[in-house]
């Protein structure tokens, strides 16, 4: 059979999986962003990043290389439509994951259809007015965006970038308990890693055992893979594990995301394996002077460049010294590989967005000394009217093997 046969079969013999919220939270998702949609004056928006595509339907799938779209609309005949694209090996997950009003599948190795397709799907939906499409997200495609212009070129395409993060960005109490679990389970992982940091084990031991702690407590395939450095390779950001020993007094840089129902709750943690220097824990000290500071400013009303600037304080007696990438803490929610950043708000510099009850920041304090070592310690944490809640429950102590 073809896929749009499948596609029905599936829908006749499966229909719709269990989702990870009830429809009212989807209702509530879908109605804010269209009521953002109407007031922006879009008959249309094209929503193409999948960790979105997920947020407002419940698609889940891991195949999320490929183009995949969902055209919300407020205008045209019916308005208050959702239309999901897909190419043909993912009409499965959508019509068993996705709660949408129509699914279509175009051929998988003809991309160049999908403009084709869509640009009939929204003439036949009769929106005449301006289509939204998300320029700075990380999956629209130029080609489908070039082609839907030609298709289209009575249609003005308009960037409504941040049109969906505004909505995201505060967690609802449903998803702060799939965030909570979330955390359990990266703990989990952490704590079977940092059992077997000693000198002598690889680095792949430990995100192995790390990586399989999370898989048995529940965690489903990660939108990141498990990271471990150590020694001077711990100094280096965006490291991973490659087949290293650890030595005798190396820092040992854990930092783990379990994904549960697709959200994600990180925490890093270092441990040294032998006896921690005077210079290591004082790098460690301002990483808790920092982490102490940006708990104490995220509460509503207090800025993320005011809480970037109070940290930023806090960071000085060591910024000299010491490699920070200069973001204080990023959004987590749901998201799909290859990264858990959500992307909808940041703690640093500049950003004058105010916090708001429930949003969810990762506080990735990773301090690295250039060629030497890096120490990082790290908490999720949850916004509130008394300032920030851990949700993960990092010591955020540097020990090492020889206090164990």
């Amino acid at each position: 059979m073809d896929f749009n046969r499948y596609r029905e079969v599936l829908a006749e013999r499966v229909g719709s999986l269990t989702r990870p919220f009830d429809d009212a939270e989807y209702d509530r998702r879908r109605r804010t962003v269209t009521q953002r949609m109407a007031a922006a004056g879009l008959d249309g928006l094209l929503v193409t990043d999948a960790a979105d595509i997920g947020y407002l339907t419940g698609y889940n799938t891991f195949e999320v290389s490929v183009h995949t779209a969902l055209l919300l609309t407020t205008g045209g005949n019916p308005p208050g439509q959702a239309v999901l694209q897909v190419p043909s090996i993912e009409t499965g997950p959508a019509v068993t994951t996705a709660r949408v009003d129509a699914v279509f599948g175009y051929r998988w190795e003809d991309a160049n259809g999908a403009a084709e397709q869509m640009a009939g799907i929204i003439a036949d939906l009769g929106l005449s007015g301006p289509i939204g499409t998300d320029n700075w997200g990380p999956a629209l495609r130029t080609g489908f965006r070039d082609g839907l212009a030609d298709a289209l070129p009575d249609r003005p395409l308009i960037d409504a970038s941040g049109l969906v993060d505004a909505v995201k960005i505060v967690k609802s109490d449903a998803e702060i308990a799939l965030l909570r679990e979330s955390a359990r389970i990266t703990e989990a992982g952490i704590a079977a890693a940092e059992q077997l940091i000693a000198p002598g084990v690889t680095d792949q031991q430990l995100a192995a055992a790390g990586s399989a702690a999370m898989i048995n407590a529940g965690s489903e395939f990660m939108s990141l893979q498990p990271i471990v450095t150590a020694g001077w390779r711990s100094s280096v950001i965006h490291c991973n594990h490659q087949r290293h020993t650890v030595a005798d007094g190396d820092p040992v840089f854990i930092e783990f995301g379990s994904a549960y129902q697709r959200y994600t709750a990180p925490m890093m943690r270092t441990r040294v394996a032998g006896s921690v220097t005077d210079d290591m824990r004082r790098v460690a000290d301002g990483i808790r002077d920092i982490h102490t500071t940006l708990i104490e400013h995220m509460r509503p009303g207090v800025s993320m460049d005011n809480a970037a600037a109070a940290a930023e304080a806090a960071l000085a007696p060591l910024a000299d010294r010491a490699f920070f990438s200069g973001v204080f803490g990023y959004t987590v929610g749901l998201q799909f590989p290859p990264s858990w950043v959500e992307g909808s708000g940041f703690i640093a510099r500049g950003v004058e967005r105010e916090f708001q009850t429930n949003m969810v920041f990762h506080l990735p304090l990773m301090l690295r000394i250039p060629g030497q070592w890096g120490i990082g310690m790290s908490n999720t944490v949850r916004v509130t009217e008394a300032g920030g809640e851990p949700l993960t429950h990092n010591d955020l102590r540097l020990t090492g093997t020889d206090h164990v």
